[in-house]
């Protein structure tokens, strides 16, 4: 049998987005410039890492997290490791002899955050895994048998209760249900949401008194699935709206409207102003109508949700094409002024992406470029201490340099966002391009 060549490899299997093919462990890592002493804890990164070497679709491959902990300006250990899954280890099925789901079968691919004390890797369509700060897996989590559906792989931590606030979704009712974890992690509330048919529902927004789901024409396709690929597709049929949800309700006090046909993996943040629902978020015109391995660019687009007259603005705010979109965690759910996010030129996959940062108050955006051949990932904002000013803390990300074929741990003033980097640690590996990451700093 011919082997496929290089160009013949879908792009989620070739070059910096191809697996690592090895857990590494390193300690006292070699550090360019200062890293500043206030950022005691652990960098951490989760993506998609085939065990075997290929996945039928980027958003497939097992869970790999990388992370790096740092302490007395020193870089001082890196470590990657595998999400030790069900999945992973070959025990069980996703879907049982019974037609039955099982929670526990996936990838644990997406994100991995931290709440309550406890670090959790999280995939969209099952349980997530707790693991240790040194990244070995202690196993599934369901909060003590309260959660009975998936969990996002984007909860949203409220600043100022420390609630976790979460939803899952599924091909099977009930489509979607809400959840809340108080402070201490305990899930104290699940809340099924009535919606029309199953869908992919990536994110949601949290604002101080509203959850707002976004309802999009990305549909659950058993056909896709019987043949063992990505078992989503566009939809013409099935519209596009956005939910708004007080947070004390539920699924009968829930306000849907329309919007215009498109789709949205992440979003930036959302707000509460003058009785409207201010939503930012990276918007795609149109996603896998012809294939799921084509992404098309995206743009910073804001949902102006008027409560009171029942309408709905929609607003590009850039021309430029971004994804992997964060804000400070302090103002999840408030007014922002500045957004960060990952600017590929053409859309996900194209050479010689760069950072983003976006001022609310000015209207303005400055880009980190980080030179030819060397390519960011999600930017991530650690303020410099709890009552700092908003910009007044670091931008963490990993960078590829092609030339090398490594990647490098960068930390950037984000007060001073265009000035060459404040430290780079480097790597004794690459980081494939992958997903979401967190700060989990030593004292919360």
């Amino acid at each position: 049998m011919a082997t496929a060549s290089r160009t013949e490899l879908p792009f989620h299997l070739q070059g910096n987005y191809a697996p690592v093919p090895d857990e590494v462990d390193a300690r006292e890592l070699p550090v360019t410039g200062a890293v500043p002493q206030e950022l005691a804890g652990r960098f951490l990164r989760n993506g998609p890492n085939p065990h075997h070497g290929g996945s039928a679709h980027w958003f497939l491959g097992d869970g790999m997290l990388h992370g790096l902990e740092l302490g007395d300006g020193r870089a001082r250990t890196y470590r990657n490791r595998y999400v030790q899954t069900k999945l992973l280890r070959g025990e069980g099925t996703f879907i049982d002899d019974q037609g039955r789901v099982d929670l526990r079968v996936d990838a644990a691919n997406t994100h991995v955050v931290g709440h309550a004390g406890r670090i959790l890797a999280l995939v969209e369509n099952g349980f997530p895994y707790e693991v240790t700060p040194e990244l070995d897996t202690v196993g599934w989590f369901d909060f003590d048998g309260r959660l009975t559906t998936a969990m996002t792989a984007h909860p949203k931590l409220d600043p100022a209760t420390g609630e976790l606030h979460f939803f899952g979704y599924g091909f099977m009712a009930p489509y979607l249900t809400y959840h809340v974890a108080d402070r201490d992690g305990t899930l104290v509330r699940s809340e099924p949401i009535s919606v029309p048919g199953p869908t992919m529902i990536h994110d949601f927004n949290l604002t101080e008194h509203h959850v707002i789901f976004m309802d999009l024409p990305i549909v659950f396709d058993p056909d896709l699935a019987a043949r063992g690929g990505f078992p989503y597709r566009w939809d013409d049929a099935y519209g596009a709206r956005l939910g708004v949800m007080p947070r004390g309700g539920g699924d009968a006090d829930v306000r849907w409207f329309d919007v215009e046909p498109c789709y949205v993996f992440h979003a930036l943040n959302a707000y509460e102003q003058d009785g409207s629902v201010v939503l930012d978020v990276v918007r795609y015109p149109r996603l896998w109508d012809r294939s799921n391995e084509d992404f098309a660019p995206a743009y910073l687009t804001r949902w102006t949700v008027d409560l009171g007259a029942g309408t709905v603005k929609e607003e590009q705010l850039d021309d430029r094409p971004i994804e992997f979109p964060r804000v400070d965690p302090r103002v999840v759910g408030r007014p922002h002024r500045y957004g960060y996010a990952l600017q590929a030129p053409g859309g996900i996959g194209d050479e010689h992406a760069t950072l983003v940062k976006y001022d609310q108050a000015s209207g303005d955006a400055e880009v980190h470029d980080f030179g030819a051949g060397r390519e960011p990932g999600e930017p991530v904002f650690v303020p410099r201490a709890t009552g700092s000013a908003e910009d007044d803390g670091w931008v963490l990300t990993y960078v590829y340099d092609a030339a090398r074929d490594t990647s490098d741990f960068v930390i950037l003033d984000a007060a001073d966002f265009t000035a060459p980097r404040r430290a780079a640690v480097a790597l004794p590996q690459r980081v494939p391009f992958g997903f979401h990451g967190s700060w989990i700093p030593d004292r919360v």
